[in-house]
């Protein structure tokens, strides 16, 4: 693993089970269940090798979520189809290759194939033929069934914009609110794993905990150049906020502009990427913010947020804003 990038975090999951779905070819000792067993080495995860037929599999997930009732699932890839389909459970989606049939068949996986990662019955090899196939089609061809109000408010879905083996995105998007892209390939890596899929375990474990973070804002005006790059250490900054805090980011609103919006969530989309999906706010009064911090180019004044100005004496730049905060120690 890529050991710059992963941190602990004790106080996530604390207590309580994930269930890692893996994808076509691997086994429940792959990379992916031993970053999450280090990132939160106070869960427990439980990670099966998958059968190689479709219905065996599903079989499978469906007796360990009744017998193991676990508090979150993840799934990639082949793993991210059959997770859309536990439904009652807080499920992470990632890749999903909700068409694997036709994946299968365009990206050649078929013939005699080599596990990517140990299985403990000792196999390495497999093969898939046609009526293989034609199992996954059928098993996948079940997702979206039926599925209630309540169930797709548990669903998130993680599409990487580099990924060129599988792109779901606008079919989990038809049924499923809560679809983002985010910075990487099909197979995650330590960096997509930490900037995009650990946001998103952090705001199901808050929910299911109720926790209430301490909330910043962050005025847009103090994260772009004047060559619309983001400005220097804010995307450090962010990252190590969103560890503690609740954060949104505030741009002006602009009825008559529409473009502005679009510009603004793309400008967020590229450079901040998935903490700011759901945690944008468009207003032209930010007095009326509640929250806990306010960090904008210029004091708005009366405003019920603790303002720190950046470029300021104070906090010329991002950086003596992240020693401000690491001080505060999450308060």
């Amino acid at each position: 693993m890529e050991n710059n990038y992963v941190k602990q975090f004790p106080d996530l999951l604390k207590g309580k089970k994930m269930m890692y779905v893996h994808g076509f070819g691997s086994s429940g000792q792959s990379g992916t269940v031993r970053r999450l067993r280090t990132v939160f080495p106070n869960a427990t995860v439980i990670a099966p090798d998958l059968p190689l037929h479709p219905e065996e599999a599903i079989a499978l997930l469906h007796r360990l979520c009744q017998d193991e009732q676990p508090d979150m699932i993840l799934g990639t890839s082949m793993g991210g189809m059959y997770t859309e389909q536990l439904r009652g459970f807080d499920r992470i989606c990632t890749n999903p290759a909700l068409c694997i049939a036709d994946t299968m068949h365009d990206h050649g996986m078929t013939g005699t194939q080599q596990y990517q990662n140990p299985r403990l019955d000792g196999v390495q090899t497999f093969y898939v033929d046609k009526a293989l196939v034609k199992e996954y089609r059928t098993v996948s061809e079940r997702r979206f069934e039926n599925l209630d109000d309540a169930d797709r408010q548990r669903v998130f879905g993680l599409f990487g914009d580099e990924d060129t083996l599988v792109d779901t995105f606008d079919l989990f998007h038809q049924h499923y609110p809560q679809a983002i892209r985010f910075h990487g390939e099909h197979r995650m890596d330590d960096r997509s794993f930490m900037h995009s899929v650990l946001p998103v375990i952090r705001w199901i474990d808050d929910r299911q905990e109720k926790r209430e973070r301490p909330v910043v804002y962050i005025g847009m005006e103090t994260l772009v150049d004047a060559r619309q790059l983001p400005t220097a250490s804010c995307q450090k900054a962010v990252r190590q906020l969103i560890e503690s805090y609740q954060v949104f980011f505030v741009a002006p609103a602009d009825s008559t502009n529409v473009s502005a919006y679009t510009s603004t969530s793309a400008w967020l989309e590229q450079y901040i990427n998935v903490p700011a999906w759901g945690h944008t706010v468009f207003t032209n009064q930010r007095r009326l913010l509640y929250g806990d911090y306010l960090i904008e180019g210029a004091e708005t004044g009366d405003t019920m947020a603790t303002s720190l100005v950046f470029g300021s004496d104070t906090f010329k730049t991002w950086d003596d804003i992240i020693d401000y905060f690491s001080r505060l120690g999450g308060q």
